[in-house]
């Protein structure tokens, strides 16, 4: 976990320029407030972000607090007594529900908030305790070279992927180590039911030639024909097929396991004017035209997401609905149990 604190700006000028222009404004601007934010956001995203939002709300000078979503998790519980997160900004839904489970979330509705899609909403109150920024669903990375070598036929559904001529060629991101086979499993649970699910998952193993330790990992094993099959995300097989990698994205028929970034002013927040204010960010139109830079699902109705070449159609409405994350959340550590008690016989080295 780093913290990361922002870059003062340099002055360009001489030092009797600058004198002058202190005597001409007659005083100095006052110094920006600081507002800690914990996130799980990958780095190259938060010098664009914090750009945008300081141009916006100059009086506010963000630190950053950047950690796994295990990790920010982990270190938001132990803080509860004393609180060191202002607001957090891009973390899994589901762990942040963990921390309002712990009672550690504040109620705030952000501007903007009408504006959000119901998915993305804490609907509970009218008073959300955490709003949505952007989604990420899972979806089948397929070479079609490599299929036909192997007589493999291309599957249309997830459960094409139990079939015996799938036996083998089948890589999976281990869901205790990638939140996208996490949101895979949860997928599964939730549209084959509990029972229903663990079958299938059953029966997929069989198919499964290991679990990696990444759902970008298991699409770069199809486009470097380690396998036929990959269960990853779609963006990170578009981006292979758009550098001429043979990598097709399918979206199963069923429908899509999901998770979404979500934004929270945490309880106590020691700048809670700067914590609102990067939830008002967040939420609004400017922010979600950012977040399209790196994710195709977004949160708000008036933003229209801009899609990479060859992405295919439909990924939103393929999402299941609804999405029970709140239960998901707090049975996290029993899923992950059982998963590994089950299918850990496979697991990929951690590199």
């Amino acid at each position: 976990m780093i913290s990361i604190k922002r870059t003062e700006l340099q002055w360009l000028c001489g030092g009797s320029s600058v004198a002058a222009l202190f005597v001409a404004s007659g005083a100095l601007a006052a110094d920006p407030q600081k507002v800690v934010v914990y996130t799980a956001l990958q780095v190259e995203q938060l010098p664009v972000y914090e750009k945008a939002f300081e141009a916006k709300y100059p009086k506010f000078d963000i630190e950053w607090v950047r950690g796994t979503p295990a990790e920010i998790t982990a270190k938001l519980l132990a803080e509860k007594g004393d609180p060191q997160a202002d607001v957090i900004w891009g973390l899994g839904a589901s762990y942040l529900m963990v921390a309002d489970k712990n009672g550690q979330l504040e109620h705030y509705r952000p501007a903007g908030f009408d504006q959000v899609k119901d998915a993305f909403k804490d609907r509970r109150t009218g008073w959300p305790v955490w709003v949505g920024m952007d989604a990420w669903a899972n979806a089948i990375c397929f070479n079609a070279q490599l299929a036909a070598e192997h007589k493999v036929p291309k599957p249309a559904a997830w459960k094409d992927l139990v079939e015996p001529a799938y036996k083998g060629q089948v890589v999976m991101p281990n869901p205790s180590s990638s939140d996208t086979g996490f949101l895979s499993v949860a997928g599964w649970i939730q549209t084959f039911g509990e029972t229903g699910g663990w079958d299938y998952m059953d029966l997929l193993h069989e198919n499964v030639s290991s679990y990696l330790h990444s759902g970008a990992k298991t699409c770069a094993a199809v486009a470097t024909g380690d396998a036929v099959v990959g269960i990853s995300f779609g963006y990170a097989g578009v981006k292979l097929a758009n550098n001429g990698s043979p990598v097709e994205v399918i979206f199963p028929k069923e429908g899509l396991g999901w998770e979404m970034e979500a934004t929270a002013v945490v309880k106590g927040a020691k700048h809670l004017q700067g914590a609102q204010a990067v939830a008002d960010f967040s939420a609004s139109a400017e922010a979600n035209t950012l977040y399209n830079s790196y994710y195709q699902i977004l949160a708000r109705k008036d933003v229209k997401a801009t899609l990479p070449d060859n992405y295919p159609a439909g990924e939103e409405e393929a999402l299941i609905d609804p999405n029970a994350f709140d239960a998901i959340a707090a049975r996290r550590q029993a899923i992950l149990a059982e998963w590994e008690k089950r299918y850990s016989g496979k697991n990929a080295p951690k590199s």
